[in-house]
C-alpha cells in the first residue's frame, strides 16, 4: 500500500476527552474515529489490526478441533425469560419490539441461542463432544462507555462453547481452552495473569479470567510475585493466602473469561441426548470469551512510549515500512520503489511515497508503529547503503542496498 493512496489520517494534537493511553494512541494513529460515546469506526488501519487478531484466534481455536458458525445478533427475549438471564442483564440488553409484536434484543452474548442450535442437532452421545465458536459484534447498553473500544456498547467478541457427556469431559475441553488462550495471548504480544473469578450472571460451578496489567485497568487484583497467586481484590488481605508472600495490587484489563457451565442451560432448553446406556442426559457445557476489539486497547496499554504504538509484530497492521526521505529525488526513489515491489510479493508493506519532510515521516512511522522502517535518503545512498530501523528499540543498523531485500527478508523471518 501506498501511502498517499492509502486512508491513513494521523493527528498531531491529543484528543479532547480520550482518557487512557489506548484510547488516545488509536484515536491519534488512525485506528478509530469515534460515531458517538461507545460505538466506533475502524478505519483501515484498525480494521488489519483487528483481523491479524482474529486470524490468531482463528488458529488457535481451530487447532483444538473447534469449529467456527456464526449466530445471529437479533435474538428472541423469550430465551432469555426462560433462562432467568432476562432480568439479571437488566438495562444493559437493549431490548425493542419489532412491526410484528415480537419482542427482541440485541445479543450481548450468546448462550442461550448456541444451547437453541445444538439442542436440535444433537440426539446422541456419539455426536459428542463438540466445540463451537464465533466471532461476532456483541451489543450492550452500557452506563459509561470510557477508555474508547475498551468498554464500549457495541464491540467485537470470541465466544466458544464446548458440549459434553460429562463433568470429565468438560474438564479436558476447559484445560484446552486455557492452554489455547495463553497461547493466544502470548502471540499478541501480551503479558497476562490468571486468576479465579465469580461466574456471575454467566452462571456455573467454576471461571477463570486473563488480566493485562496496564494502569488504564478497570479492574484491580492482587498478585503475590513469590508463588504468583492471583486473586481479585479483597479488602484486609495483605498477605498471600497460599505462601503468606506480600500482595501486590494492580490495575488490569480483562482480555477473556471461561467458565464451566455444567447443565445451567441445556436443562432450561431441554437440551438432551441419549446416553451409550440408552438413558436421556442434559448436555454438559462450557463457555469461553475472549475480548477481541478490546485485545487491541489492551496490547497498546503495554506496547507503547512516548512516540506512539509498538506493534507486537503478528498484530501489526503493515510488516515494514519503506520511507524515501527525498520521493522527488530519482534515485531516491528508484530504490524505494524496487525494496518495495519485491518485498510486497511475500509481506505486508507500507510505502511511505508523500513529498514530506522527513521530519513529519518519522513521526508519523513512529505513532503509527509498524516493527521494521527501511529509511533511504540520499546520503547514504551515495555510501550504498539504506537504514534499518527497529520500532521496539530504535536500534539502527545500515546494510547494502543491493542486497537489501534479501537482509530485510531475514530480518522480518528471523
Amino acid at each position: 500500500m501506498r501511502w498517499s493512496k492509502s486512508f491513513i489520517s494521523t493527528l498531531k494534537e491529543v484528543p479532547e476527552k480520550a482518557e487512557s493511553v489506548s484510547h488516545r494512541l488509536m484515536l491519534r494513529s488512525g485506528l478509530i474515529r469515534m460515531l458517538f460515546s461507545g460505538a466506533y469506526s475502524y478505519l483501515p488501519l484498525g480494521l488489519k489490526v483487528l483481523r491479524n487478531i482474529e486470524q490468531i484466534v482463528r488458529e488457535e481455536m481451530d487447532a483444538c478441533g473447534a469449529q467456527e458458525l456464526l449466530l445471529p445478533g437479533l435474538q428472541p427475549q423469550d430465551l432469555w425469560v426462560k433462562s432467568g438471564r432476562d432480568e439479571q442483564m437488566g438495562q444493559t440488553m437493549i431490548r425493542f419490539v419489532d412491526r410484528r409484536g415480537r419482542k427482541i434484543c440485541l445479543g450481548p452474548t450468546h448462550e442461550e441461542v448456541i444451547t437453541d442450535v445444538v439442542k436440535n442437532q444433537v440426539r446422541s452421545y456419539k455426536q459428542l463432544p463438540v466445540i463451537l465458536y464465533q466471532i461476532q459484534t456483541k451489543y450492550r447498553d452500557e452506563l459509561r462507555p470510557r477508555f474508547g473500544v475498551m468498554r464500549a456498547c457495541e464491540f467485537i467478541m470470541k465466544d466458544a462453547y464446548s458440549f459434553d457427556i460429562d463433568d470429565k469431559g468438560l474438564d479436558k475441553n476447559y484445560q484446552l481452552m486455557l492452554e489455547a488462550y495463553k497461547k493466544i495471548f502470548s502471540r499478541c504480544g501480551l503479558s497476562f495473569l490468571t486468576t479465579e473469578a465469580d461466574c456471575g450472571v454467566m452462571g456455573g460451578k467454576e471461571s477463570c479470567e486473563f488480566m493485562v496489567p496496564a494502569s488504564s485497568g478497570e479492574d484491580v487484583i492482587l498478585h503475590c510475585s513469590k508463588c504468583n497467586l492471583t486473586k481479585i481484590k479483597e479488602e484486609g488481605l495483605e498477605k498471600c493466602p497460599q505462601c503468606k508472600g506480600a500482595l501486590e495490587e494492580q490495575t488490569v484489563i480483562e482480555v477473556g473469561h471461561v467458565f464451566k457451565l455444567g447443565t445451567k442451560y441445556s436443562k432450561v432448553s431441554n437440551a438432551v441426548f441419549t446416553g451409550a446406556d440408552g438413558k436421556i442426559k442434559p448436555i454438559v457445557m462450557g463457555c469461553y470469551g475472549i475480548g477481541v476489539s478490546r485485545l487491541i486497547a489492551a496490547i497498546i496499554e503495554q506496547n507503547n512510549d512516548n512516540d506512539g504504538i509498538i506493534w507486537p509484530k503478528e498484530v501489526s497492521p503493515y510488516d515494514l515500512l519503506v520511507a524515501p526521505l527525498n520521493i522527488t529525488d530519482s534515485k531516491t526513489k528508484e530504490v524505494a520503489e524496487k525494496i518495495y515491489k519485491e518485498l510486497s510479493i511475500e509481506f505486508n508493506v507500507l510505502l511511505d511515497d508523500r513529498d514530506e519532510r522527513p521530519g513529519m515521516k518519522f513521526k508519523d512511522a513512529d505513532l503509527i508503529g509498524i516493527p521494521l522502517r527501511v529509511i533511504i535518503g540520499e546520503k547514504n545512498l551515495k555510501a550504498g547503503k539504506v537504514e534499518l530501523v527497529k520500532r521496539q528499540n530504535k536500534e539502527t543498523s545500515f546494510v547494502e542496498y543491493d542486497t537489501a531485500v534479501s537482509c530485510i527478508k531475514k530480518e522480518l523471518l528471523g
